[in-house]
């Protein structure tokens, strides 16, 4: 292979492995459960220890209108499923949220008894080093 053509191809890996480092992920929160009452008390937080969240990444939760909501809250208000002061509430499902800032980010189901049996997820959000 001459250098012209070894070039071309070490620039050609480059350009698309920087591509997919830097291509948004969407994680559909529960996956195929989605964002329900779980029934395993520990859905969400098996699905948040088997990823990575980057900043630029989205979390669609799953509902229907009317069955659920997806609540930002303080780690505080998350421990005691309590809304205290929230950051958001979305009340229509499904809902898509745009993760913009590094750091925890806490989530919970205002409605009554759901963040009890477990309706909750805490998630680490990272910048993407590659960039």
């Amino acid at each position: 292979m001459n250098a012209f053509n070894f070039n071309m191809v070490v620039l050609m890996a480059m350009v698309a492995s920087v591509a997919f480092c830097s291509s948004a992920t969407q994680h559909t929160v529960g996956d195929a459960f989605g964002w329900v009452i779980p029934s395993n008390p520990n859905l969400y937080t098996d699905w948040v220890s088997q990823r990575m969240f980057i900043v630029g990444d989205t979390l669609v939760f799953d509902f229907p209108t009317g069955t659920h909501d997806v609540t930002e809250v303080s780690k505080d208000d998350y421990d005691h499923c309590h809304v205290g002061n929230p950051t958001s509430i979305i009340k229509t499902g499904p809902a898509t949220i745009n993760l913009t800032s590094p750091g925890d980010h806490y989530y919970i189901c205002s409605l009554e008894g759901h963040c009890m049996f477990h309706q909750k997820l805490a998630i680490n959000v990272v910048m993407n080093s590659s960039l």
